[in-house]
């Protein structure tokens, strides 16, 4: 069974940080580039950053720029996103995906992982 596996949210102050993981189960996520995406309440499902399949390419969304970062250890099948200086604005569920051609054109998705960001 292939499953993407999202792991590390949690309650954090304003300010703080939190690192989420993304692992693949069944597959292997180096043959494809890797995004993450939140949702909160009430608003649509946004791109917050993306990283190609070789790991030197990557991507974020303006509101995240310079406080969060994008890597991969295809040796341990996974990919992070670290998050630095959250602000409770960053609060939603996020969630890993798969892109089979490239960035911003994902096919699937993980059950995701809730971030709240306390002020």
């Amino acid at each position: 069974q292939l499953q993407l596996v999202e792991s590390g949210g949690g309650l954090v102050h304003s300010g703080g940080s939190l690192r989420l993981s993304c692992a693949g189960s069944g597959f292997r996520l180096d043959y494809y580039a890797i995004g993450w995406l939140r949702q909160a309440p009430g608003k649509e499902r946004e791109e917050v950053s993306c990283i190609s399949i070789s790991g030197g390419s990557t991507k974020y969304a303006d509101s995240v720029k310079g406080r969060f970062t994008i890597s991969r250890d295809d040796a341990k099948n996974t990919v992070y996103l670290q998050m630095d200086s959250l602000k409770p604005e960053d609060t939603a569920v996020y969630y890993c995906a798969v892109a089979v051609t490239q960035c911003s054109e994902y096919d699937w998705w993980g059950q995701g992982t809730q971030v709240t960001v306390s002020s």
